[in-house]
């Protein structure tokens, strides 16, 4: 979708396609042939963009909640959006952290940590892409967020007047499936430079980047990996946490699983010793895996890694963990073993792969229900 397109969208024409689209979905004869009327009067480009819309805004309900239907997307900004819900913490820990007013958001990217930001901080909202600035100025009327000032700049040459400055860096992975933070628009390194120049802040990146990412010089705070209901979100780089404009002794790393809120801090342990397989399995959230904490998780539940089965942790007593799901293992079975029936009930059996020394056998396993797990 150009500007052009996207501007048509907001006309009376545009906004009375999308109502005829969205509605056409319902039930009831009158909503699909006021539809119809509705595509045969407009061009054929405004019924493409429209249409695409509707579907994005399909794609986004689950991310945005009752905003999602009013907002405006294009397939990079559902892709590469997190759940609302992860804003909103990251706005938590603004508030009560950092503890500052003025913000400028650089690289809008999905434009939701812009958009919640400012519904408690006046937020400058800068951009090279003027689409992005111009739906981030939609979104803001979608999302209620009067404190939003969208700003269409070159960003590495915009001169920063925020007492803290957000990044975002969030980028779809090369043609190899790999991110190279360095080949980004703007770079990592430029964005490192601005939040250390600022004194405190944050930059958004894609959560499958390790600790090898974060910087030895000019180290952030913290690094911290999000999940939402198991599904990895976003690695965040903080600045400002500590005292103000000092350079952190070292880096704390931390995977927060949300919406439970539940937090994992690095203790500094070495690799969980490698053991074969006991009676339980354990699953790590994903967030926990890209920190690099199965270490942490191994230690608190007196398990280990399960021999050749990657992060897959396993012990002999169940320990309830909020950072892993837990699974009872009731049958191994050779590889090509026919597998049992499937189902979507909550405690239906699942199946891990494991290669090792004597080949591949199949797990299967149960859930474990721990009655009382807070």
């Amino acid at each position: 979708m150009d500007l052009q397109t996207f501007r048509a969208l907001l006309s009376d024409e545009g906004q009375s396609l999308l109502a005829a689209l969205g509605g056409a979905a319902g039930p009831g004869r009158e909503s699909r042939s006021a539809a119809t009327a509705a595509l045969w009067r407009s061009s054929p480009a405004l019924v493409a963009a429209a249409e695409e819309q509707v579907r994005l805004r399909g794609r986004a309900a689950s991310y945005f909640g009752e905003f999602g239907p009013h907002m405006y997307f294009t397939p990079d900004l559902v892709e590469l959006s997190s759940h609302l819900t992860v804003a909103e913490y990251k706005l938590d820990r603004v508030l009560h952290e950092i503890g500052v007013v003025l913000i400028d958001a650089m690289c809008l990217g999905s434009g939701a940590d812009a958009l919640v930001l400012s519904w408690s901080h006046h937020t400058m909202g800068v951009d090279a892409d003027p689409l992005a600035v111009e739906i981030a100025e939609a979104n803001a009327r979608a999302m209620r967020s009067q404190m939003l000032f969208p700003h269409h700049e070159d960003v590495t040459s915009y001169d920063s007047q925020g007492e803290a400055v957000f990044i975002d860096l969030m980028r779809r992975p090369g043609p190899d499936g790999s991110h190279d933070p360095e080949a980004y628009g703007p770079s990592l390194s430029w964005a490192l430079e601005r939040v250390r120049t600022t004194g405190g802040g944050w930059i958004r990146l894609a959560p499958g980047l390790g600790p090898c990412v974060v910087p030895d010089t000019g180290r952030p705070d913290e690094a911290e990996w999000i999940s939402y209901d198991g599904v990895a979100q976003e690695l965040v780089l903080w600045w400002g946490l500590g005292e103000w404009g000092r350079e952190a002794a070292a880096t704390v790393r931390k995977a927060t699983l949300l919406p439970a809120g539940a937090s994992l801090t690095a203790r500094g342990l070495p690799e969980p010793s490698v053991r074969p397989l006991g009676r339980y399995v354990y699953v790590p959230d994903p967030a926990v895996v890209d920190a690099g904490l199965v270490a942490e998780v191994a230690e608190d539940i007196a398990g280990g890694l399960l021999d050749d089965g990657g992060a897959l942790l396993t012990t002999d007593e169940p320990r309830y963990t909020p950072f892993a799901t837990a699974y009872e293992v009731t049958e191994v079975l050779p590889w090509g073993d026919a597998p049992r029936p499937r189902t979507d009930a909550i405690d239906a059996p699942v199946e891990f792969v494991v290669t090792g020394a004597d080949g591949t056998t199949t797990l299967i396993a149960v859930p474990v229900r721990f009655p009382q797990a807070p």
